[in-house]
């Protein structure tokens, strides 16, 4: 992507525009006017946009720096729901978020989907202390 074109999308938040509204593609505020407070912790936040905006091959490289971001679901989600289509946004691609929206057509909200997937599988990895009868080994 040229550097025009990245430059234009870098007021996400994840690089530093959380005070303000968040924008589209086209400048239009989507969504609340409440700043995303996830991206003070977002492992892109100091990252170039060129290497977020990124095509081909150079995406993986790019989807790497998602890795171990404490703060990816939250990205992923805020991209859902925003249908943001550029860049790498929770660890996915435009191609793949957009693969994922046409799979599930019906989700009105990919933050609660996404936040409650996440609490049923913390849940699943903890150890039960309501199962005493259950073997431990």
């Amino acid at each position: 992507m040229p550097r025009a074109l990245a430059v234009r999308f870098s007021h996400c938040v994840c690089q530093g525009n959380e005070g303000g509204p968040d924008r589209g593609e086209d400048g239009i505020g989507v969504g609340g006017d409440e700043p995303e407070t996830w991206s003070k912790g977002a492992a892109c936040r100091t990252a170039d946009p060129d290497e977020l905006f990124v095509e081909g091959a150079a995406q993986n490289k790019a989807k790497a720096i998602c890795t171990g971001c404490p703060v990816r679901t939250e990205c992923l989600a805020h991209a859902l729901d925003r249908r943001i289509e550029h860049g790498i946004w929770g660890g996915m691609t435009e191609r793949e978020r957009r693969a994922l929206l046409r799979r599930r057509p019906l989700v009105t909200s990919w933050r609660h989907l996404l936040e409650a997937a996440r609490s049923e599988h913390d849940r699943l990895a903890r150890p039960d202390e309501a199962r005493p009868w259950e073997a431990t080994g």
